[in-house]
Protein backbone atom coordinates (compact mmCIF):
# COMPACT_ATOMS: atom_id res chain seq x y z
CA UNK A 1 0.00 0.00 0.00
CA UNK A 2 1.09 3.35 -0.89
CA UNK A 3 0.51 5.13 2.64
CA UNK A 4 2.06 8.67 1.72
CA UNK A 5 -0.03 8.73 -1.38
CA UNK A 6 -2.72 7.41 0.94
CA UNK A 7 -2.43 10.21 3.56
CA UNK A 8 -1.71 12.79 0.95
CA UNK A 9 -5.15 12.44 -0.18
CA UNK A 10 -6.90 12.45 2.95
CA UNK A 11 -4.88 15.64 3.87
CA UNK A 12 -5.98 17.60 0.72
CA UNK A 13 -9.09 16.95 1.68
CA UNK A 14 -8.78 18.17 4.99
CA UNK A 15 -6.53 21.19 3.69
CA UNK A 16 -9.60 22.07 1.28
CA UNK A 17 -12.27 22.31 4.07
CA UNK A 18 -10.22 24.66 5.78
CA UNK A 19 -8.87 26.90 3.19
CA UNK A 20 -10.77 26.18 -0.09
CA UNK A 21 -8.86 25.33 -3.20
CA UNK A 22 -5.66 23.70 -2.70
CA UNK A 23 -3.34 22.49 -4.98
CA UNK A 24 -2.67 18.93 -4.79
CA UNK A 25 1.34 19.22 -5.43
CA UNK A 26 1.45 22.15 -1.97
CA UNK A 27 0.98 18.87 -0.46
CA UNK A 28 3.83 17.60 0.71
CA UNK A 29 4.62 13.87 2.76
CA UNK A 30 7.19 12.04 3.94
CA UNK A 31 8.35 9.92 6.74
CA UNK A 32 8.73 11.15 10.16
CA UNK A 33 12.17 11.38 11.27
CA UNK A 34 13.55 8.87 13.20
CA UNK A 35 14.56 11.56 16.30
CA UNK A 36 10.70 12.57 16.46
CA UNK A 37 7.65 10.93 16.91
CA UNK A 38 5.26 9.83 14.01
CA UNK A 39 4.68 7.90 11.37
CA UNK A 40 4.29 10.28 8.34
CA UNK A 41 5.04 14.32 8.84
CA UNK A 42 3.44 16.92 6.33
CA UNK A 43 5.52 20.29 5.60
CA UNK A 44 3.06 22.94 6.22
CA UNK A 45 5.48 26.03 4.85
CA UNK A 46 3.88 25.82 1.25
CA UNK A 47 0.62 26.21 2.89
CA UNK A 48 0.97 29.37 5.00
CA UNK A 49 -0.50 31.64 1.93
CA UNK A 50 -3.77 29.82 2.34
CA UNK A 51 -3.60 30.12 6.19
CA UNK A 52 -2.30 33.35 6.61
CA UNK A 53 -1.01 32.13 9.83
CA UNK A 54 2.11 31.17 11.42
CA UNK A 55 3.60 27.93 11.14
CA UNK A 56 3.28 26.43 14.42
CA UNK A 57 -0.57 27.62 14.39
CA UNK A 58 -0.80 26.46 10.87
CA UNK A 59 0.10 22.66 11.71
CA UNK A 60 -1.52 22.58 15.12
CA UNK A 61 -5.17 23.69 12.68
CA UNK A 62 -4.67 21.46 10.05
CA UNK A 63 -4.01 18.38 12.32
CA UNK A 64 -6.71 19.12 14.26
CA UNK A 65 -8.89 19.26 11.06
CA UNK A 66 -7.02 16.02 9.35
CA UNK A 67 -7.42 14.06 13.01
CA UNK A 68 -11.21 15.21 12.92
CA UNK A 69 -11.74 13.48 9.36
CA UNK A 70 -9.56 10.44 9.12
CA UNK A 71 -10.30 7.74 12.15
CA UNK A 72 -7.01 6.04 10.88
CA UNK A 73 -4.75 9.30 12.55
CA UNK A 74 -4.57 8.13 16.38
CA UNK A 75 -2.80 11.45 16.69
CA UNK A 76 -0.28 14.42 15.60
CA UNK A 77 2.58 16.81 17.18
CA UNK A 78 3.53 19.82 15.72
CA UNK A 79 7.59 20.89 15.82
CA UNK A 80 7.95 24.22 13.84
CA UNK A 81 6.48 23.97 10.59
CA UNK A 82 6.31 20.27 10.59
CA UNK A 83 2.96 18.22 11.32
CA UNK A 84 3.81 14.88 12.55
CA UNK A 85 1.17 12.28 12.08
CA UNK A 86 0.72 9.15 14.20
CA UNK A 87 -1.33 6.46 12.64
CA UNK A 88 -3.41 3.95 14.99
CA UNK A 89 -2.43 0.15 15.69
CA UNK A 90 -5.70 -0.71 14.05
CA UNK A 91 -5.05 1.09 10.67
CA UNK A 92 -1.74 -1.14 10.45
CA UNK A 93 -3.28 -4.43 11.06
CA UNK A 94 -5.28 -3.46 8.39
CA UNK A 95 -1.44 -2.50 5.95
CA UNK A 96 -0.59 -5.87 7.32
CA UNK A 97 -3.28 -7.95 6.05
CA UNK A 98 -3.92 -6.58 2.77
CA UNK A 99 0.46 -7.02 2.35
CA UNK A 100 0.48 -10.49 3.35
CA UNK A 101 -3.14 -11.65 1.62
CA UNK A 102 -1.58 -10.55 -1.70
CA UNK A 103 0.57 -13.51 -3.39
CA UNK A 104 2.06 -10.75 -5.54
CA UNK A 105 2.93 -8.00 -3.18
CA UNK A 106 5.81 -6.07 -4.16
CA UNK A 107 5.38 -6.94 -7.99
CA UNK A 108 3.73 -4.61 -10.00
CA UNK A 109 0.83 -5.60 -12.75
CA UNK A 110 2.13 -6.22 -16.56
CA UNK A 111 2.83 -2.62 -18.08
CA UNK A 112 3.35 -3.49 -21.50
CA UNK A 113 6.76 -1.53 -21.59
CA UNK A 114 9.06 -3.68 -23.39
CA UNK A 115 12.70 -3.91 -22.13
CA UNK A 116 15.67 -5.40 -23.39
CA UNK A 117 18.66 -5.91 -21.30
CA UNK A 118 22.14 -6.40 -22.43
CA UNK A 119 24.91 -8.22 -20.25
CA UNK A 120 27.76 -10.48 -20.19
CA UNK A 121 29.22 -10.12 -23.35
CA UNK A 122 31.88 -11.73 -23.45
CA UNK A 123 35.20 -12.29 -25.70
CA UNK A 124 36.04 -16.19 -26.71
CA UNK A 125 39.47 -15.90 -26.22
CA UNK A 126 39.51 -16.35 -22.86
CA UNK A 127 37.57 -17.48 -19.55
CA UNK A 128 35.16 -14.98 -17.42
CA UNK A 129 36.66 -13.59 -14.83
CA UNK A 130 35.54 -11.22 -11.49
CA UNK A 131 34.79 -8.39 -13.84
CA UNK A 132 32.44 -10.28 -15.91
CA UNK A 133 30.83 -12.14 -12.53
CA UNK A 134 29.84 -8.10 -11.61
CA UNK A 135 28.26 -7.81 -14.83
CA UNK A 136 26.36 -11.04 -15.48
CA UNK A 137 25.06 -10.49 -11.82
CA UNK A 138 24.29 -6.91 -12.40
CA UNK A 139 22.40 -7.05 -15.46
CA UNK A 140 20.99 -10.85 -13.78
CA UNK A 141 19.38 -8.39 -10.94
CA UNK A 142 18.08 -5.51 -13.00
CA UNK A 143 16.30 -7.56 -15.07
CA UNK A 144 14.98 -9.39 -12.86
CA UNK A 145 14.07 -5.83 -10.73
CA UNK A 146 12.36 -4.41 -14.18
CA UNK A 147 10.25 -7.89 -14.53
CA UNK A 148 9.04 -7.09 -10.92
CA UNK A 149 8.02 -3.45 -11.77
CA UNK A 150 5.87 -4.43 -14.51
CA UNK A 151 7.61 -4.42 -17.90
CA UNK A 152 8.35 -7.56 -20.15
CA UNK A 153 12.38 -7.97 -20.55
CA UNK A 154 14.24 -9.54 -22.60
CA UNK A 155 17.70 -10.40 -21.38
CA UNK A 156 20.35 -10.93 -24.34
CA UNK A 157 24.08 -12.10 -24.14
CA UNK A 158 26.28 -10.81 -26.99
CA UNK A 159 29.15 -12.94 -27.75
CA UNK A 160 32.37 -11.20 -29.43
CA UNK A 161 32.95 -14.26 -31.51
CA UNK A 162 35.22 -12.34 -33.92
CA UNK A 163 38.03 -9.88 -34.36
CA UNK A 164 41.76 -9.77 -33.81
CA UNK A 165 41.83 -10.71 -30.23
CA UNK A 166 39.76 -13.96 -30.88
CA UNK A 167 43.06 -14.33 -33.88
CA UNK A 168 45.71 -14.03 -31.15
CA UNK A 169 44.10 -16.92 -29.38
CA UNK A 170 43.97 -19.25 -32.42
CA UNK A 171 47.21 -18.11 -33.75
CA UNK A 172 48.95 -19.11 -30.68
CA UNK A 173 47.19 -22.08 -30.57
CA UNK A 174 48.48 -23.02 -33.95
CA UNK A 175 52.02 -22.02 -33.46
CA UNK A 176 52.09 -23.58 -30.22
CA UNK A 177 49.69 -25.53 -29.11
CA UNK A 178 50.68 -29.05 -30.47
CA UNK A 179 46.96 -30.18 -30.96
CA UNK A 180 46.24 -29.87 -27.55
CA UNK A 181 42.42 -30.12 -26.59
CA UNK A 182 40.42 -29.61 -23.79
CA UNK A 183 39.76 -33.31 -23.81
CA UNK A 184 43.89 -34.10 -24.08
CA UNK A 185 44.31 -31.17 -21.37
CA UNK A 186 41.57 -31.78 -18.68
CA UNK A 187 41.15 -28.10 -18.96
CA UNK A 188 38.07 -26.69 -19.43
CA UNK A 189 37.66 -25.15 -22.96
CA UNK A 190 37.10 -21.02 -22.19
CA UNK A 191 40.31 -21.61 -19.74
CA UNK A 192 42.32 -23.77 -22.17
CA UNK A 193 41.67 -20.79 -25.13
CA UNK A 194 42.18 -18.37 -22.34
CA UNK A 195 45.79 -20.00 -21.91
CA UNK A 196 46.96 -19.26 -25.81
CA UNK A 197 45.54 -15.51 -25.49
CA UNK A 198 48.38 -15.17 -22.74
CA UNK A 199 50.62 -17.27 -24.53
CA UNK A 200 50.15 -14.84 -27.37
CA UNK A 201 50.66 -11.68 -25.39
CA UNK A 202 53.99 -13.43 -24.53
CA UNK A 203 55.29 -13.98 -28.12
CA UNK A 204 54.07 -10.33 -28.91
CA UNK A 205 56.10 -8.66 -26.26
CA UNK A 206 59.34 -11.02 -26.87
CA UNK A 207 59.29 -9.85 -30.44
CA UNK A 208 58.87 -6.21 -29.94
CA UNK A 209 61.95 -6.30 -27.72
CA UNK A 210 63.95 -7.69 -30.65
CA UNK A 211 62.59 -5.08 -32.90
CA UNK A 212 63.35 -2.38 -30.59
CA UNK A 213 66.76 -3.83 -29.78
CA UNK A 214 67.17 -3.41 -33.42
CA UNK A 215 67.30 0.53 -33.15
CA UNK A 216 62.99 0.29 -34.23
CA UNK A 217 60.67 2.58 -31.77
CA UNK A 218 58.37 1.11 -29.38
CA UNK A 219 55.52 2.16 -31.91
CA UNK A 220 57.55 0.69 -34.91
CA UNK A 221 57.81 -2.67 -32.90
CA UNK A 222 54.16 -2.81 -32.25
CA UNK A 223 53.03 -2.39 -35.85
CA UNK A 224 56.23 -4.82 -37.50
CA UNK A 225 55.72 -7.42 -34.85
CA UNK A 226 55.59 -10.61 -37.34
CA UNK A 227 52.92 -12.42 -34.51
CA UNK A 228 50.53 -9.37 -35.13
CA UNK A 229 51.38 -9.29 -38.52
CA UNK A 230 50.22 -13.10 -39.09
CA UNK A 231 47.33 -12.35 -36.06
CA UNK A 232 45.73 -9.43 -38.71
CA UNK A 233 46.10 -11.34 -41.89
CA UNK A 234 44.47 -14.20 -39.46
CA UNK A 235 41.89 -11.99 -39.42
CA UNK A 236 41.38 -10.85 -42.86
CA UNK A 237 41.22 -14.39 -43.64
CA UNK A 238 38.46 -15.38 -41.33
CA UNK A 239 36.39 -12.29 -43.14
CA UNK A 240 37.30 -14.02 -46.29
CA UNK A 241 35.47 -17.25 -45.02
CA UNK A 242 39.11 -18.95 -45.51
CA UNK A 243 38.13 -22.37 -44.75
CA UNK A 244 40.78 -23.66 -42.94
CA UNK A 245 40.74 -20.78 -40.31
CA UNK A 246 37.26 -20.79 -39.88
CA UNK A 247 37.42 -24.57 -39.29
CA UNK A 248 39.37 -23.30 -36.52
CA UNK A 249 37.75 -20.72 -34.84
CA UNK A 250 34.22 -22.56 -35.03
CA UNK A 251 36.25 -25.73 -33.07
CA UNK A 252 37.47 -22.92 -30.66
CA UNK A 253 35.04 -21.00 -30.30
CA UNK A 254 32.74 -24.20 -29.28
CA UNK A 255 35.03 -24.99 -26.24
CA UNK A 256 34.94 -21.81 -24.91
CA UNK A 257 31.23 -21.96 -25.39
CA UNK A 258 30.85 -25.25 -23.71
CA UNK A 259 32.87 -23.78 -20.70
CA UNK A 260 31.09 -20.48 -20.43
CA UNK A 261 27.45 -22.69 -20.05
CA UNK A 262 29.30 -24.06 -17.63
CA UNK A 263 29.85 -20.88 -15.54
CA UNK A 264 26.28 -18.95 -16.32
CA UNK A 265 24.55 -22.41 -14.42
CA UNK A 266 27.10 -22.12 -11.67
CA UNK A 267 26.35 -18.01 -11.46
CA UNK A 268 22.94 -18.95 -11.82
CA UNK A 269 22.20 -16.76 -14.23
CA UNK A 270 20.14 -17.09 -18.07
CA UNK A 271 19.34 -15.65 -21.49
CA UNK A 272 16.63 -15.38 -23.82
CA UNK A 273 18.84 -15.32 -26.67
CA UNK A 274 22.57 -15.20 -27.18
CA UNK A 275 23.56 -12.91 -30.36
CA UNK A 276 27.45 -13.33 -31.68
CA UNK A 277 29.46 -10.10 -33.47
CA UNK A 278 30.05 -12.95 -36.13
CA UNK A 279 26.12 -12.63 -37.39
CA UNK A 280 25.42 -9.29 -36.73
CA UNK A 281 29.01 -7.58 -38.09
CA UNK A 282 27.69 -7.35 -41.57
CA UNK A 283 24.43 -5.79 -41.38
CA UNK A 284 26.94 -3.45 -39.56
CA UNK A 285 28.53 -2.59 -42.28
CA UNK A 286 25.62 -2.04 -44.53
CA UNK A 287 24.78 0.85 -42.40
CA UNK A 288 28.64 2.18 -42.77
CA UNK A 289 27.28 2.18 -46.91
CA UNK A 290 23.39 3.85 -45.92
CA UNK A 291 26.03 6.70 -43.85
CA UNK A 292 28.29 7.17 -46.65
CA UNK A 293 25.36 7.08 -49.46
CA UNK A 294 23.82 10.17 -47.11
CA UNK A 295 27.32 12.13 -46.40
CA UNK A 296 26.96 11.38 -42.74
CA UNK A 297 30.31 9.51 -42.78
CA UNK A 298 33.82 10.13 -44.64
CA UNK A 299 36.14 7.95 -46.37
CA UNK A 300 39.73 9.01 -45.66
CA UNK A 301 42.57 7.79 -48.34
CA UNK A 302 43.67 5.11 -46.51
CA UNK A 303 39.74 3.56 -47.47
CA UNK A 304 39.02 3.67 -44.05
CA UNK A 305 35.48 5.19 -43.25
CA UNK A 306 34.82 7.73 -40.24
CA UNK A 307 32.17 9.86 -38.96
CA UNK A 308 33.08 14.03 -37.64
CA UNK A 309 31.01 14.86 -34.31
CA UNK A 310 33.65 17.56 -33.13
CA UNK A 311 30.86 19.31 -34.07
CA UNK A 312 28.66 17.15 -31.27
CA UNK A 313 31.70 18.00 -28.79
CA UNK A 314 33.00 14.32 -29.65
CA UNK A 315 35.89 14.20 -31.91
CA UNK A 316 36.31 11.70 -34.82
CA UNK A 317 35.36 7.78 -34.51
CA UNK A 318 36.59 4.95 -36.97
CA UNK A 319 34.15 2.84 -38.38
CA UNK A 320 35.70 0.71 -40.99
CA UNK A 321 39.16 -0.37 -41.28
CA UNK A 322 41.31 0.72 -44.37
CA UNK A 323 41.62 -3.52 -44.92
CA UNK A 324 37.70 -2.92 -45.13
CA UNK A 325 37.60 -5.02 -41.85
CA UNK A 326 35.11 -3.98 -39.19
CA UNK A 327 35.83 -2.35 -35.16
CA UNK A 328 33.32 -2.87 -32.36
CA UNK A 329 31.35 0.53 -33.26
CA UNK A 330 29.91 -1.29 -36.73
CA UNK A 331 28.97 -4.15 -35.23
CA UNK A 332 26.97 -2.30 -32.36
CA UNK A 333 24.75 -0.47 -34.68
CA UNK A 334 24.64 -3.75 -37.09
CA UNK A 335 23.26 -5.80 -33.26
CA UNK A 336 21.22 -2.38 -32.32
CA UNK A 337 19.16 -2.05 -35.93
CA UNK A 338 18.64 -5.97 -35.68
CA UNK A 339 17.28 -6.29 -31.99
CA UNK A 340 15.21 -3.77 -32.72
CA UNK A 341 13.55 -5.23 -35.42
CA UNK A 342 12.69 -8.36 -34.00
CA UNK A 343 12.37 -6.92 -30.72
CA UNK A 344 10.60 -3.48 -31.46
CA UNK A 345 12.02 -2.62 -27.38
CA UNK A 346 11.06 0.88 -26.10
CA UNK A 347 14.61 0.89 -23.73
CA UNK A 348 17.60 -1.10 -24.51
CA UNK A 349 19.94 -1.50 -21.75
CA UNK A 350 23.36 -2.19 -22.19
CA UNK A 351 25.00 -3.44 -18.93
CA UNK A 352 28.93 -2.08 -19.74
CA UNK A 353 31.55 -1.04 -17.79
CA UNK A 354 31.93 2.53 -17.50
CA UNK A 355 35.06 2.53 -19.45
CA UNK A 356 32.69 2.48 -22.10
CA UNK A 357 31.04 5.53 -21.60
CA UNK A 358 32.17 7.11 -24.96
CA UNK A 359 31.57 4.07 -27.07
CA UNK A 360 27.42 4.43 -25.87
CA UNK A 361 27.58 8.47 -25.99
CA UNK A 362 28.57 7.99 -29.91
CA UNK A 363 26.40 4.30 -31.16
CA UNK A 364 23.49 6.65 -29.66
CA UNK A 365 24.36 9.77 -31.77
CA UNK A 366 25.11 8.00 -34.63
CA UNK A 367 22.27 5.75 -34.68
CA UNK A 368 20.50 9.47 -34.56
CA UNK A 369 22.39 10.58 -37.55
CA UNK A 370 21.26 7.83 -39.43
CA UNK A 371 17.78 8.38 -38.49
CA UNK A 372 16.47 5.84 -36.27
CA UNK A 373 14.11 7.93 -33.61
CA UNK A 374 14.25 4.71 -31.01
CA UNK A 375 17.98 5.70 -30.50
CA UNK A 376 16.47 7.50 -27.66
CA UNK A 377 15.83 4.81 -25.77
CA UNK A 378 19.07 3.02 -25.75
CA UNK A 379 20.96 3.36 -22.10
CA UNK A 380 24.16 2.67 -21.26
CA UNK A 381 23.81 1.16 -17.44
CA UNK A 382 27.47 1.92 -16.53
CA UNK A 383 29.60 0.15 -13.95
CA UNK A 384 32.16 0.57 -11.94
CA UNK A 385 35.34 -2.00 -12.14
CA UNK A 386 36.18 -4.92 -9.63
CA UNK A 387 39.44 -4.08 -8.24
CA UNK A 388 41.22 -6.30 -5.72
CA UNK A 389 43.53 -5.53 -2.72
CA UNK A 390 46.72 -5.96 -4.74
CA UNK A 391 45.41 -3.72 -8.06
CA UNK A 392 43.69 -4.16 -11.33
CA UNK A 393 43.31 -7.39 -13.36
CA UNK A 394 45.15 -7.96 -16.35
CA UNK A 395 43.84 -10.46 -19.00
CA UNK A 396 46.88 -10.50 -21.40
CA UNK A 397 49.11 -11.13 -18.41
CA UNK A 398 46.51 -14.04 -16.58
CA UNK A 399 46.25 -11.80 -13.66
CA UNK A 400 42.66 -11.73 -13.56
CA UNK A 401 40.90 -13.48 -10.95
CA UNK A 402 38.96 -16.57 -12.82
CA UNK A 403 34.87 -16.72 -12.15
CA UNK A 404 35.08 -20.52 -11.97
CA UNK A 405 37.64 -20.73 -9.14
CA UNK A 406 35.92 -17.22 -7.36
CA UNK A 407 32.86 -19.75 -7.72
CA UNK A 408 34.80 -22.43 -6.14
CA UNK A 409 36.54 -20.93 -3.65
CA UNK A 410 33.64 -18.97 -2.30
CA UNK A 411 31.69 -22.69 -2.00
CA UNK A 412 34.16 -23.96 -0.42
CA UNK A 413 35.30 -21.26 2.00
CA UNK A 414 31.05 -21.23 3.03
CA UNK A 415 31.30 -24.84 3.84
CA UNK A 416 33.91 -24.45 6.17
CA UNK A 417 33.24 -21.57 7.86
CA UNK A 418 29.71 -23.56 8.39
CA UNK A 419 30.99 -26.73 9.65
CA UNK A 420 33.26 -24.76 12.08
CA UNK A 421 30.32 -22.92 13.20
CA UNK A 422 28.58 -26.41 13.38
CA UNK A 423 25.60 -24.75 11.32
CA UNK A 424 25.91 -27.88 9.28
CA UNK A 425 25.61 -30.63 12.10
CA UNK A 426 23.07 -33.46 11.58
CA UNK A 427 23.03 -32.74 7.95
CA UNK A 428 24.44 -35.29 5.53
CA UNK A 429 27.00 -34.17 3.06
CA UNK A 430 25.17 -33.77 0.40
CA UNK A 431 22.48 -31.66 1.89
CA UNK A 432 25.46 -29.80 3.98
CA UNK A 433 27.11 -28.67 0.29
CA UNK A 434 24.24 -27.60 -1.26
CA UNK A 435 23.13 -25.57 2.02
CA UNK A 436 27.17 -24.21 1.40
CA UNK A 437 26.65 -23.44 -2.29
CA UNK A 438 23.50 -21.42 -1.55
CA UNK A 439 25.84 -19.45 0.99
CA UNK A 440 28.74 -18.65 -0.59
CA UNK A 441 27.04 -17.60 -3.56
CA UNK A 442 24.74 -15.86 -1.74
CA UNK A 443 27.52 -14.12 -0.21
CA UNK A 444 29.46 -13.51 -3.36
CA UNK A 445 26.33 -12.11 -4.85
CA UNK A 446 25.36 -9.92 -2.28
CA UNK A 447 28.58 -8.20 -1.74
CA UNK A 448 28.83 -7.63 -5.38
CA UNK A 449 25.43 -6.29 -5.73
CA UNK A 450 25.01 -4.19 -2.31
CA UNK A 451 27.47 -1.93 -3.88
CA UNK A 452 25.89 0.68 -5.86
CA UNK A 453 26.31 -0.13 -9.52
CA UNK A 454 28.06 3.32 -10.49
CA UNK A 455 30.90 2.89 -7.64
CA UNK A 456 34.21 1.07 -8.24
CA UNK A 457 34.17 -1.71 -5.75
CA UNK A 458 37.38 -3.40 -3.60
CA UNK A 459 36.15 -7.30 -3.54
CA UNK A 460 36.78 -8.63 -0.28
CA UNK A 461 36.20 -12.96 -0.58
CA UNK A 462 36.54 -13.29 3.10
CA UNK A 463 34.42 -10.23 3.92
CA UNK A 464 31.71 -11.38 2.17
CA UNK A 465 30.97 -14.47 4.12
CA UNK A 466 30.32 -13.48 7.54
CA UNK A 467 27.16 -14.85 9.36
CA UNK A 468 26.70 -11.06 10.79
CA UNK A 469 26.71 -7.75 9.41
CA UNK A 470 25.59 -6.51 6.36
CA UNK A 471 26.41 -9.59 4.21
CA UNK A 472 23.93 -12.45 2.49
CA UNK A 473 24.83 -14.79 4.82
CA UNK A 474 23.06 -12.61 7.24
CA UNK A 475 20.10 -12.24 5.63
CA UNK A 476 20.19 -16.02 4.89
CA UNK A 477 20.06 -17.10 8.34
CA UNK A 478 17.69 -14.91 8.93
CA UNK A 479 15.17 -16.81 6.62
CA UNK A 480 16.16 -20.24 7.68
CA UNK A 481 16.16 -19.34 11.20
CA UNK A 482 11.93 -18.05 10.89
CA UNK A 483 11.41 -21.21 8.92
CA UNK A 484 12.92 -23.21 11.95
CA UNK A 485 10.12 -21.37 13.86
CA UNK A 486 7.80 -21.90 11.82
CA UNK A 487 8.47 -25.58 11.57
CA UNK A 488 8.30 -25.83 15.16
CA UNK A 489 4.95 -24.37 15.09
CA UNK A 490 3.70 -26.57 12.54
CA UNK A 491 4.94 -29.60 14.52
CA UNK A 492 3.67 -28.36 17.81
CA UNK A 493 -0.12 -27.80 16.08
CA UNK A 494 -0.08 -24.45 16.08
CA UNK A 495 -1.86 -22.63 13.54
CA UNK A 496 0.44 -19.75 11.61
CA UNK A 497 -2.46 -17.44 10.02
CA UNK A 498 -1.87 -15.07 7.07
CA UNK A 499 -3.32 -12.06 8.71
CA UNK A 500 -4.13 -10.54 11.96
CA UNK A 501 -7.24 -11.44 14.30
CA UNK A 502 -9.18 -7.61 13.76
CA UNK A 503 -8.93 -7.74 17.52
CA UNK A 504 -4.56 -7.36 17.94
CA UNK A 505 -3.46 -4.53 18.49
CA UNK A 506 0.15 -3.93 17.18
CA UNK A 507 2.76 -3.23 19.69
CA UNK A 508 5.33 -0.13 18.66
CA UNK A 509 8.39 -2.12 17.48
CA UNK A 510 5.76 -4.65 15.68
CA UNK A 511 4.38 -1.31 14.02
CA UNK A 512 7.92 -0.73 12.80
CA UNK A 513 8.37 -3.67 11.19
CA UNK A 514 4.83 -3.67 9.37
CA UNK A 515 6.28 -0.57 7.93
CA UNK A 516 9.22 -1.82 6.77
CA UNK A 517 7.70 -4.70 5.27
CA UNK A 518 5.38 -2.81 3.22
CA UNK A 519 7.96 -0.44 2.22
CA UNK A 520 9.31 -3.31 -0.07
CA UNK A 521 6.29 -1.98 -2.83
CA UNK A 522 8.36 1.38 -3.19
CA UNK A 523 11.49 -0.31 -2.84
CA UNK A 524 11.57 -2.40 -6.04
CA UNK A 525 9.77 0.56 -7.57
CA UNK A 526 12.53 2.69 -6.63
CA UNK A 527 15.19 0.24 -7.91
CA UNK A 528 13.75 0.05 -10.81
CA UNK A 529 13.77 3.38 -11.88
CA UNK A 530 17.43 3.52 -10.76
CA UNK A 531 18.28 0.35 -12.10
CA UNK A 532 20.05 0.00 -8.86
CA UNK A 533 19.93 -3.58 -7.46
CA UNK A 534 21.73 -2.16 -4.36
CA UNK A 535 18.66 -0.90 -2.98
CA UNK A 536 16.74 -4.31 -3.15
CA UNK A 537 19.85 -5.63 -0.88
CA UNK A 538 19.84 -2.63 1.54
CA UNK A 539 16.45 -3.39 2.37
CA UNK A 540 17.24 -6.81 2.53
CA UNK A 541 19.68 -6.07 5.41
CA UNK A 542 17.09 -3.50 7.31
CA UNK A 543 14.40 -6.04 6.98
CA UNK A 544 16.58 -8.53 8.35
CA UNK A 545 18.02 -6.79 10.87
CA UNK A 546 14.75 -5.18 12.05
CA UNK A 547 13.20 -8.34 12.69
CA UNK A 548 16.43 -9.88 14.34
CA UNK A 549 15.68 -7.20 17.00
CA UNK A 550 11.74 -8.03 16.83
CA UNK A 551 12.41 -11.82 17.37
CA UNK A 552 15.26 -11.00 20.40
CA UNK A 553 12.53 -8.78 21.93
CA UNK A 554 9.07 -11.06 21.90
CA UNK A 555 8.67 -14.38 22.28
CA UNK A 556 7.41 -16.62 19.37
CA UNK A 557 5.99 -20.01 20.43
CA UNK A 558 6.19 -19.88 24.25
CA UNK A 559 3.62 -16.39 24.26
CA UNK A 560 0.80 -17.54 26.11
CA UNK A 561 -2.08 -15.26 24.14
CA UNK A 562 -2.79 -16.83 21.55
CA UNK A 563 -4.20 -14.12 19.51
CA UNK A 564 -0.80 -12.65 20.10
CA UNK A 565 1.44 -15.87 19.37
CA UNK A 566 -0.66 -16.32 16.11
CA UNK A 567 0.15 -12.51 15.17
CA UNK A 568 3.52 -12.71 15.62
CA UNK A 569 3.63 -15.87 14.09
CA UNK A 570 2.28 -14.14 10.96
CA UNK A 571 4.90 -11.67 10.97
CA UNK A 572 7.56 -13.83 10.55
CA UNK A 573 5.94 -15.96 8.09
CA UNK A 574 4.96 -12.95 6.09
CA UNK A 575 9.32 -11.15 6.68
CA UNK A 576 10.25 -14.74 5.57
CA UNK A 577 8.41 -14.56 2.33
CA UNK A 578 9.13 -10.94 1.68
CA UNK A 579 13.59 -12.05 2.04
CA UNK A 580 13.03 -14.44 -0.22
CA UNK A 581 11.04 -12.24 -2.77
CA UNK A 582 13.69 -9.45 -2.52
CA UNK A 583 17.02 -12.18 -2.60
CA UNK A 584 15.81 -13.96 -5.35
CA UNK A 585 15.29 -10.04 -7.34
CA UNK A 586 19.07 -10.46 -6.15
CA UNK A 587 19.39 -13.73 -7.79
CA UNK A 588 20.08 -15.43 -4.43
CA UNK A 589 18.48 -18.76 -2.86
CA UNK A 590 17.51 -18.98 0.52
CA UNK A 591 17.99 -22.03 2.42
CA UNK A 592 15.80 -23.43 4.64
CA UNK A 593 17.84 -24.00 6.76
CA UNK A 594 21.05 -23.35 8.04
Amino acid sequence: MNIESYIASRALEALRSLYGEVAADAVQIQKTRKEFEGDYTLVVFPLLRQSRKSPEQTATEVGEAICGMCPEIASFNVVKGFLNMSLSASFWNDVFGKAATDPDFGFAPKNGRRVMVEYSSPNTNKPLHLGHVRNNLLGYSVSRILEAAGSDVFKVNLVNDRGVHICKSMLAWQLFGNGETPQSSGMKGDHLVGKYYVAFDAQYKKEIKELTDKGLSEDEAKKEAPVMKQAQDMLRRWEAKDPEVYALWERMNGWVYEGFDKTYADMGVSFDKVYYESQTYLLGKELVEEGLRKGIFYRRDDNSVWIDLTADGLDEKLLLRGDGTSVYMTQDLGTALSRHDEFGFEKMIYVVGNEQNYHFQVLKLILKKLGYEWSDGIYHLSYGMVELPNGKMKSREGTVVDADDLIDGMVATAYDMSREMGKLDGYSDEEAREIARKVGMGALKYFILKVDPKKTMLFNPQESIDFNGNTGPFIQYTYARIRSVLRKAAESGIDVPEAFAPSFVPAAKEIEVIKLLNDFESVVRDAAAAMSPSLVASYCYDLAKEFNQYYHDFSFLKEEDATVRAARLAIASFTSAVIARGLSLLGIEVPERM
